[in-house]
């Protein structure tokens, strides 16, 4: 998994007046919830572009001053108007400790149904893992190549290498729906076109003694 990395400082204040002191100059507060203790520091808001918006996921290194923490990011708050960040929650990374991140899911293969005519309709977009950092994946890949109309992927029919999967096993991930096109029964079809070979025939018929 890709990692981002973050350059900020540490609050030498906290509460709410110096949290928005600190929002007044384009700053966050932020918080690293630590294996020993909780760490307070800011860092600007453009500093997150390339973590908030984007359907990826990533580790993140936190450059606080002259100290240097891997971590995850666990929460983030949006101001409700404005949509600017208020606040991000940050856990640290240790090697021998698993963390739990959302990861995209990546569609693989060319279904079936799709091909007859189904429609792909995706749930979820991330799934909830668990795992150490070293084994988590940038996508959870999800081959729907046997995939038939009406059929789907739940949760608990996936599974990947060194990881465990947080969500409800019988949440449903991602499903081919049936499509206008193929709830077409073969009477319709067959009615389709004879209706077309009727309207040919009288569309010549109509046009043969102009010709003459």
């Amino acid at each position: 998994m890709k990692t981002i990395e973050i350059k900020g400082s540490f609050r030498t204040e906290l509460g709410k007046k110096s949290s928005k002191e600190l929002r007044k100059t384009g700053n966050v507060p932020c918080v690293i919830y630590g294996k020993e203790k909780n760490i307070h520091f800011y860092a600007h808001e453009n500093s997150f572009k390339n973590l908030v918006y984007t359907p990826a996921a990533h580790l993140v290194k936190l450059s606080i001053d002259d100290k240097v923490y891997n971590a995850v990011l666990k929460d983030m708050q949006f101001h409700p108007v404005k949509d600017n960040i208020l606040h991000a929650d940050f856990i640290e990374i240790l090697d021998h400790k698993p963390v739990i991140i959302n990861i995209p899911i990546k569609v693989t293969g060319d279904s079936v149904g799709v091909l007859a005519g189904g429609k792909l309709s995706i749930k979820r977009r991330t799934l909830k893992v668990k795992g150490l950092a070293a084994d988590l994946p940038e996508a959870l890949p999800i081959d729907i190549t046997n995939l038939k109309i009406h059929e789907g992927k739940k949760v608990g029919d996936l599974s990947f290498d060194k990881i465990e999967l947080l969500d409800p096993k019988k949440s449903l991930v991602l499903t081919i729906a049936t499509s206008r096109v193929a709830q077409k029964s073969d009477e319709e079809v067959a009615a389709e076109a004879a209706t077309e070979a009727t309207n040919a025939a009288t569309a010549a018929a109509a046009a043969a003694p102009a010709a003459e």
